[in-house]
């Protein structure tokens, strides 16, 4: 028993001494530490505080100038070198991953930074640089909520249909004539407009067929389902009644 004892000390002592951030005392099945959570595990590292071997930093523990002592009188100092090597590989190995993972994640930010700042530049969203862009979010007081401009939706798009057009009403000047009618009506709302008007089977909802970079005022687009719906236009009574 007394054998066992001594080697856990010696293998405790050995850990502390590579490892001067502290290690836990008493490991437990996720976090090891110097001593295994047995009985004879906790004995040995009782008697180890109790020689002073030891010192307490917070939840970890450090080797004294007396464990170092012992620890050397016990084991050949080129096992303890050798310890100490392994750990210092372990570690540069562990630097090196995280150095890497931060180089990762800067390229990453960078990346993200200049796809933002150019969809910024091409939909020519207002707010300058991204820093006062995410200032004027944080800051610029909510809109006031517009009235249901449903009705309104139906009284413009009835017209459109009677000017005798020959294309579908593109969202973004049915919304430029709606806001005339609804101060304060946000692209939020009319597009929540529309797919309850959609699903009512009140307007059709047209997609954009050519490529998505050539939308003009893509913010006005629609998404239903897979399709990105640029045009609208009123049913007939017989295809909302069917």
């Amino acid at each position: 028993m007394a054998d066992k004892s001594s080697h856990l000390v010696l293998t405790a002592l050995t850990r502390a001494a590579a490892d001067t951030a502290g290690v836990p005392l008493v490991g437990t099945r996720t976090n090891p530490g110097l001593f295994p959570g047995t009985a004879l595990g906790k004995q040995a590292a009782q008697r180890c505080r109790d020689d002073g071997y030891l010192a307490d930093a917070e939840d970890r523990c450090t080797i004294t100038d007396k464990g170092m002592t012992y620890l050397l009188g016990q084991v050949s100092p080129r096992q303890v070198l050798e310890d100490f090597v392994r750990v210092l590989e372990s570690r540069e190995s562990q630097a090196g991953e995280l150095l890497d993972s931060a180089r990762r994640m800067q390229a990453n930010i960078q990346a993200l930074r200049g796809t933002v700042t150019t969809l910024l530049e091409k939909f020519a969203l207002p707010g300058g640089d991204l820093k006062s862009l995410f200032s004027a979010f944080h800051q610029e007081p909510a809109p006031k909520p517009a009235g249901d401009p449903t009705g309104a939706v139906r009284d413009l798009l009835t017209r459109w249909k009677a000017s005798g057009a020959t294309e579908d009403c593109p969202l973004p000047e049915l919304f430029s004539h709606l806001s005339a009618s609804c101060p304060g009506l946000t692209i939020g709302v009319f597009h929540d407009v529309l797919r309850k008007m959609h699903d009512k089977r009140e307007v059709y909802l047209h997609p954009w067929t050519g490529p998505l970079y050539a939308i003009p005022q893509p913010s006005y687009a629609l998404m239903v389902g897979h399709e990105i719906d640029y045009y609208t236009s009123l049913r007939d009574e017989s295809s909302a009644a069917a």
